[in-house]
């Protein structure tokens, strides 16, 4: 990897379209073929490329969130990463930042690499910001670790509409004041080894129903109402000095009544986030290649010139990178440039001045297993039914995902249950078995995190489910996304507890709080429309 040079010498050194090409950051794919490997390489070389930011899969990437293409699971995908950073750095004549999307670790994008809990799990946290702190600080070791500069996280969306599909989870939940405490945390912990961080999505992209990857998201609310609910977590972490600020495919009309998305807004990006709030670090856009923005410039380049003329200073998955930095060198002005390429440079240059090395102390296990002690939270309408419920003759029933069940296997081999898994080719058998049970143990793995479809649950087993907890006295552990308990039929008496991820170290904990040795710390961060208070 080439040195890097100062600001004086490299504001001096590049032209004009060098500095415009410091300001692209395309999609790379650990899973492209050798022949789209070379183009990026090419791309890199002769656009003086200043970022990239590293995807699973163009079959995963965030258009397709339909999930009409097939994603091929890399058991390599950790070693291919690396591989293709040292690639990509060896053709940049300027070292290149290199950017992931790792809110919850690399695994959010990367196979066979660490896994920490989603922002709601962390969410359910009480007065532990060293925890928080130490995740953040964990991520960012093993960005560090890979040869990753710049982690886009953490989400600070404030997490206020139960129908969000794209937001949901990854938030730290409904409250403004807690999510900056969260964030606040988690960014301390990325500092902490010198990894870059960006606050997304201004905004706010809590309260919407449209997934922006594949339309645009309106927020129609007041300008008090938006300064005090979802501009305060960023006006907030900007006082205290953050990286970047990603900024979201969001319509806001009391910002830009021309409905423009903040994407293209100048009076969102300028206006808001640059004179209002203050902010002097580098801006940086949501993909944009998703549908929310690029529908709307179906002509080559053109999205990414009004990108940078509404204030932007990285262009995120630009599709067009050629023709975008083509559009800019020739329409914009010196002073407008390089302002931008100030931004960006300075940032390079706090990353490669920066030469420690930290090795962790505590292991993603380790920490995992202190997040899901702490996290664990009690739904009980009737706790007197709970401890009936342990001590009968219950049915140990589940319902599975991809992920070895240990919690009802333990429970099996520790209290004799025989374990039943809850599959369409068994709704028969189980109906059989919950006529001679009233009380029931249900470990619940929903199959996908996200709402879509159910969170992929199939109807029948959904409807199985609501008339158990309808007819018997059902015990919940759930693995998994919280908002699954919205399409269950809960009353003020069901019991549940909410483990939210199915990693091996949550189940372990989970058995210990059903065997009464670990007493539930967590509070559950959102609310739900058949929300009950813990009793």
């Amino acid at each position: 990897m080439h040195k890097l040079l100062s600001y004086k010498e490299a504001s001096r050194k590049l032209s004009q379209e060098q500095k415009v090409g410091q300001l692209f950051m395309p999609a790379v794919f650990i899973n492209d073929t050798e022949e789209e490997v070379r183009q990026i390489e090419d791309l890199i070389r002769t656009h003086a490329i200043g970022a990239v930011c590293f995807f699973h899969s163009r079959a995963s990437a965030a258009t397709n969130f339909e999930g009409k293409k097939k994603v091929v699971h890399n058991e390599h995908s950790y070693d291919r990463l690396k591989q293709l950073i040292s690639r990509y750095q060896k053709a940049a004549q300027f070292p290149l930042l290199v950017a992931i999307d790792a809110e919850w670790g690399l695994a959010m994008r990367i196979e066979n690499t660490n896994q920490y809990p989603y922002a709601i799990t962390l969410g359910a946290i009480q007065e532990n910001s060293e925890l928080i702190f130490e995740v953040g600080k964990q991520i960012a070791l093993d960005c560090k670790e890979a040869g990753i500069h710049w982690n886009l996280a953490p989400v600070v969306d404030i997490n206020n509409n139960p129908e969000n599909l794209v937001i949901g989870y990854r938030s730290f939940g409904d409250d403004k004041n807690k999510v900056l405490t969260k964030a606040e945390a988690y960014l301390k912990g990325m500092k902490s080894v010198g990894v870059l961080n960006a606050i997304k999505h201004f905004p706010g992209h809590g309260d919407t129903a449209t997934d922006s990857h594949l339309g645009l998201p309106v927020i129609d609310k007041s300008k008090e109402n938006l300064s005090d609910n979802e501009l305060y977590p960023f006006s907030q972490l900007i006082k205290q000095g953050v990286d970047a600020v990603m900024v979201g495919h969001l319509a806001v009309p009391a910002l830009d009544d021309s409905e423009n998305p903040a994407t293209t807004s100048s009076k969102i990006i300028t206006d808001v986030l640059r004179a209002n709030l203050g902010f002097e670090g580098v801006i940086i856009s949501d993909a944009l290649n998703m549908h929310a923005v690029s529908k709307k410039y179906p002509q080559k380049g053109t999205l990414e010139l009004a990108a940078f003329n509404a204030g932007m200073d990285v262009m995120c998955f630009s599709e067009y990178p050629v023709e975008g930095i083509h559009n800019i060198s020739q329409s914009s002005s010196e002073e407008r440039i390089e302002e931008s390429f100030k931004r960006v440079w300075r940032l390079k240059e706090r990353v490669f001045s920066n030469t420690d090395s930290e090795k962790s102390a505590i292991s993603a296990s380790e920490l995992n297993k202190k997040l899901a002690k702490h996290s664990l939270t009690e739904l009980y309408g009737n706790s007197l039914v709970v401890q009936q419920i342990k001590k009968s003759n219950f049915l140990n029933l589940s319902v599975n995902n991809q992920k070895e069940n240990s919690f009802s296997a333990t429970i099996e081999k520790q209290y004799g249950q025989h374990h039943h898994q809850l599959e369409l080719n068994s709704i028969h058998e189980i109906g059989n078995l919950t006529a001679e049970h009233e009380n029931i143990v249900l470990a619940f793995f929903p199959p996908f995190v996200k709402p879509k479809n159910l969170f992929g649950l199939q109807p029948e087993i959904l409807d199985f489910i609501n008339e158990l907890i309808t007819q018997k006295n059902v015990l919940i552990y759930l693995f998994g996304n919280p908002y699954v308990l919205d399409i269950l039929k809960l009353n003020s008496s069901s019991n549940v507890v909410v483990a939210y991820q199915d990693f091996p170290e949550f189940q372990t904990e989970a058995y210990q709080h059903f065997t009464g040795q670990l007493v539930a710390k967590g509070e559950l961060p959102i609310k739900l429309k058949n929300h009950h208070e813990k009793v």
